[in-house]
């Protein structure tokens, strides 16, 4: 298979933008990825969506996006791998340039998820309907599930939940394209609303709108259109099982474990070679429980790493230097390829008052459901 690198990379602010419709937003982070790379054309597109037939009523993404980009005609399709569904996308991508199919493919994603739609049933599809969201369980409440587990297993505490979010929040308020841009204390995280104990509303990712574009290539054509372009080391992805109770322990996320030894075995590298990373901390709990899956601590150890700075900037690995899902937003469909923009961006030397001194090699990992499903890919510098 042909190395693939990523040679452009185009974004939307993610936030509550009731100014824009769906394919506004898709059209936006798109063209800015174009028009980064001096490129007009297309050999194919993928657009990560989780839910715009509920969250919109639009079905059929794929057509819809490539006309409204002005590139009709060009093999479109949509990828749905719930909050999974970016990482998804871009796994797609990173395969057909790596087969030799296409040359110049786009990787996006896109939800609009302030239109009007009962997000909380319309996430909870991505649960297990007959044996979960049939009885009433909500995505906040089963994270709170894994949150609980993972306290009594291994004595996690409140604090150290909240230490997620103010870390990430710290993060974030760096990112000028972050729904929210404001630092928190310990305090205010524990004061905010209980959502589900012991999850409480500043542990909680926000609902967002937003899109996000990365152009592939092989990486022998990338010098033609970008001087810094980013290799894919490895692209790997893992399942589990739906329902949260079919797990032998709902406090450690097999599927991200999974995800990330293929990665790393398909990388030649191992935890310690990562330098920085973006995870899916759609709950501050998820943050805990996804280092550990990867091996970036111990399982268990986990609760600690960001009050202890392990994962902030200056840290040993800084983890979620966007602000990740909690800061920075969460329109589930664009998250994977905003998480892959961000080490783009990292590896470049771009990211501003976030940049990590040095970094060569980043990863990230994108998550759907309760963990049913992990993509995990590695990004290095060239």
């Amino acid at each position: 298979m042909r190395e693939v690198a990523i040679v452009a990379a185009g974004m939307t602010r993610f936030g509550e933008l009731w100014e824009s419709s769906l394919r506004d937003l898709f059209v936006q982070a798109a063209a800015e990825a174009l028009a980064a790379a001096g490129v007009d054309r297309l050999d194919s597109i993928y657009v990560g969506n989780m839910a715009a037939g509920q969250f919109v009523g639009q079905e059929h993404l794929g057509p819809l996006m490539a006309d409204h980009l002005g590139m009709a005609g060009v093999p479109a399709v949509r990828v749905e791998c719930a909050c999974a569904s970016g990482g998804a996308a871009l796994r797609a991508a990173f395969f057909e340039v790596a087969s030799g199919a296409s040359d110049l493919v786009l990787a996006s994603g896109v939800e609009k998820m302030t239109d009007g739609a009962d997000v909380t049933a319309v996430l909870a599809t991505a649960s297990d309907q007959e044996t979960e969201a049939y009885h009433g369980i909500t995505f906040p409440g089963l994270y709170a599930m894994i949150a609980r587990a993972h306290m009594q297993k291994h004595g996690t505490t409140e604090e150290q939940l909240a230490w997620v979010a103010v870390k990430n929040h710290r993060h974030g308020a760096l990112n000028p394209k972050a729904q929210f841009r404001r630092e928190v204390k310990v305090e205010d995280v524990l004061a905010s609303s209980m959502v589900s104990d012991p999850l409480r509303l500043l542990q909680c990712s926000p609902v967002s709108d937003g899109a996000a574009a990365v152009l592939l290539c092989p990486l022998d054509q990338a010098r033609k259109y970008t001087d810094r372009p980013v290799k894919i080391r490895a692209s790997a992805m893992a399942t589990s099982t739906m329902a949260l109770a079919d797990r032998a322990d709902p406090s450690f996320l097999d599927a991200v474990k999974l995800s990330g030894e293929r990665a790393f075995r398909q990388a030649g590298l191992k935890p310690s070679d990562i330098q920085l990373a973006e995870v899916h901390d759609c709950f501050s709990i998820s943050e805990i429980c996804c280092i550990e899956a990867l091996g970036f601590v111990e399982v268990g150890k986990g609760g600690r790493a960001a009050q202890d700075g392990l994962t902030a900037l200056g840290g040993r690995t800084p983890v979620n230097t966007s602000g990740g899902l909690k800061s920075k937003g969460h329109p589930v469909g664009a998250t994977g390829i905003a998480q892959a923009i961000e080490i783009f961006e990292q590896l470049r030397g771009d990211a501003g008052k976030r940049q990590v001194k040095d970094a060569r090699i980043g990863l990230t990992q994108n998550m759907g459901g309760s963990g049913a499903s992990s993509v995990t890919h590695i990004f290095e510098r060239v």
